[in-house]
């Protein structure tokens, strides 16, 4: 059987950037899953910063067979529970606790935990996770940080989010030990709001290309 790494590994291994969406209008959510996904991103990240986001959640996971939605910014067990019961395909969260590390243990939806420092790596790392969110990525010593954990915690696998664009993405795809990167920047507010799925499209598809 697969370890919980290996299944969050096998949704978003080969998909260089995960968009990070926050979703302000329910509506949106199916069109803006199926411009991604046709852009060559299928797997998305809906951050549970809105009143409408575990709905968002719940239409695309029945609606948009060929995406993978998972739900980010996930602070406790209740919000884990709510975001898998919605549809989610994996959880994001800014941090790590043992709340969340219980919370993982007991489900099927792996767990993709927010960690910067090396004593947080390790917790994570002896509750048997080897892929984790790098966050807040920019704001934590980026590019420079994650080379200096490269060698010490070599089998730790990391996505960096937080302060990437379209500009330095291709700097941390570049790392041996970064497997995707998450970001915003190919599903821009005002074009969500404005319904211009094709431009997103076009940015998704941009991002796809990025190379690993």
């Amino acid at each position: 059987m697969p370890s919980k790494t290996e299944k969050l590994l096998s949704l978003l291994n080969g998909q260089p950037v995960i968009p990070v969406l926050k979703i302000s209008d329910v509506a949106n959510a199916v069109p803006l899953a199926r411009a991604l996904a046709r852009g060559g991103l299928p797997a998305i990240e809906i951050t549970l910063r809105t009143a409408d986001a575990l709905e968002a959640i719940r239409r695309v996971a029945g609606e948009v067979e060929e995406a993978i939605v998972g739900a980010g910014t996930i602070l406790d067990s209740r919000q884990f529970e709510e975001a898998a019961s919605a549809g989610s395909r994996f959880i994001v969260s800014p941090g790590i606790t043992r709340e969340l590390l219980a919370a993982a243990a007991d489900s099927d939806v792996p767990l993709l935990p927010g960690a910067i420092t090396p004593g947080e790596i390790m917790a994570a790392r002896e509750a048997g996770l080897r892929f984790l969110k790098f966050f807040p990525a920019e704001q934590s010593g980026g590019i420079a940080s994650l080379k200096a954990f490269a060698s010490p915690l070599a089998d730790v696998k990391f996505c960096p989010t937080g302060g990437i664009t379209g500009k330095n993405a291709a700097d941390y795809l570049s790392l041996p030990n970064v497997v995707c990167v998450g970001g915003s920047w190919v599903a821009p507010d005002d074009l969500v709001k404005a319904g211009k799925w094709d431009e997103i499209e076009a940015l998704a598809r941009a991002a796809s290309k990025l190379a690993k």
